[in-house]
């Protein structure tokens, strides 16, 4: 497996860190922040459920702009062979 070399950005970082404080924030929102905080230190990559998570949201147009933004940055993060 290939070694992931991408970052999360300081901006999704705070993001994230902002939606996993929100009582508001939906499940896959919180999902999706826990992973993208995960991938702070460039050493690892989104797993294959992740990835499917991530992809179904930002194909559903009733996702939040945040929520996709997260996923976007998941899923940017993803085995490239997958």
């Amino acid at each position: 497996m290939s070694k992931n070399t991408k970052q999360t950005s300081s901006r999704i970082g705070r993001l994230a860190s902002e939606t996993l404080k929100n009582s508001s924030s939906s499940q896959v929102a919180k999902s999706l922040a826990a992973s993208a905080l995960s991938q702070r230190s460039g050493d690892k990559q989104t797993g294959a459920k992740m990835e499917d998570k991530a992809a179904r949201v930002l194909a559903n147009d009733r996702s939040a702009k945040e929520t996709k933004e997260l996923a976007a940055s998941v899923l940017s993060q993803a085995n490239k062979q997958r």
